[in-house]
């Protein structure tokens, strides 16, 4: 039963809480105190109390339990790890998640803003959004800050493909037990975790295609394992360059297949992690004067090629794995420019042949 008693302090509001735990709270006033207890009261019959107690568990101790609860594809799961160990946990990790406010999200947005892209804080801080929205579900919280915060705009950067001469120059100045990953990645358009993933029984040297059902995942604290590709649309059979095929079979003769069969691998054969990967591409990219790429340009390049060899959307969107059309526009629609002047003379020489010569006649003449 909800009461109000006078204490040396001023007054205590006393309530039980819908699971039946004591609760208490002081206030300098009386009619404070009853008020308090009128809204408890309230929020008890709509069913929408938040226990103070449960408030004070912290950012981190919270978000680390509901990553556990959360149905994640691999890939997803090792990106909001690192997103939120990165660029939440250090400033919110150690809050009790009940007393971080609004204003102060939109401080950290701005914060974080400033060292990472605007597309990455939008990520990010959906992330974080996903927890607050959960915590507010678990009634620990009655409102989400994340709401309603203003992010940075993304700048609506075209992508510039590597040049042919530069995809060279990064293949010749990477190791050579590298060299045959960046002409692959160049000439099929995998990603990078697909690449390090991929095993010789993928690799059909006679139809010269290759199956992508799987990638290679590193994720923090645990070795490299095979993990599903990044999406459902991502497994697909491509084809493949022959100069392609021909630089993984001299590169097999010459290491061998890897554990599990892999094609591309680190010394003594095991799997290629990603922060090496990167270290290897930073310092080649250096050497080949192209620094600040990417390993994920090449992807781009190899988009490229196939655009301006005239490759319809569907054919890129499926070469690239993209779960949809309009996703391959939203990056590379600029690269098909060229189509207007195709699509021009084809309309132009479709209308001058069917329009009728009566058209061309002067006003007032008749036929």
């Amino acid at each position: 039963m909800a009461s109000v008693a006078k204490v040396p302090t001023g007054w205590r509001a006393r309530w039980r809480t819908p699971a039946g735990a004591s609760r208490s709270q002081t206030f300098a006033r009386k009619i404070d105190a009853e008020r308090h207890l009128t809204g408890v009261e309230h929020s008890k019959l709509v069913g929408g109390y938040v226990d103070p107690a449960e408030g004070k568990i912290t950012f981190r101790t919270y978000a680390e339990a509901w990553r556990a609860r959360q149905p994640h594809r691999a890939q997803t799961a090792a990106s909001t790890e690192t997103h939120l160990r990165l660029h939440a946990y250090p400033v919110l990790g150690d809050r009790p998640i009940a007393s971080i406010r609004r204003s102060e999200m939109q401080a950290w947005a701005k914060a974080v803003g400033t060292t990472l892209a605007p597309g990455t804080v939008v990520t990010v801080r959906q992330k974080v959004n996903a927890v607050f929205a959960a915590a507010m579900a678990d009634r620990l919280i009655t409102l989400n800050p994340c709401t309603g915060l203003r992010l940075p705009r993304p700048a609506g950067k075209q992508v510039h493909p590597l040049a042919h001469a530069e995809v060279v120059a990064m293949a010749e100045a990477v190791p050579a037990r590298y060299r045959p990953l960046i002409l692959a990645g160049a000439g099929t358009g995998m990603r990078q975790g697909e690449l390090l993933g991929l095993t010789v029984d993928r690799v059909d040297f006679l139809r010269r295609t290759l199956r992508v059902d799987r990638q290679m995942l590193t994720t923090v604290g645990e070795r490299p394992h095979f993990a599903p590709t990044k999406t459902v649309a991502s497994v697909r059979t491509i084809p493949v360059p022959s100069v392609v095929l021909e630089e993984i079979t001299a590169h097999l003769q010459r290491f061998g297949a890897g554990q599990d069969g892999l094609v591309f691998t680190a010394d003594g054969g095991g799997p290629v992690r990603r922060n090496y990967a990167g270290r290897v591409w930073r310092a080649a990219a250096k050497r080949a004067g192209v620094e600040g790429r990417s390993f994920h340009d090449l992807r781009h390049y190899c988009a490229s090629v196939l655009i301006a060899s005239g490759a319809s959307v569907k054919v890129v969107q499926h070469h690239l794995g993209h779960a949809t059309a309009s996703q391959t526009l939203d990056v590379y629609s600029h690269l098909w420019s060229e189509d207007e002047d195709r699509t021009r003379t084809a309309l132009e020489a479709a209308l001058r042949a069917a329009v009728s010569p009566a058209c061309h006649e002067a006003p007032g003449q008749e036929g």
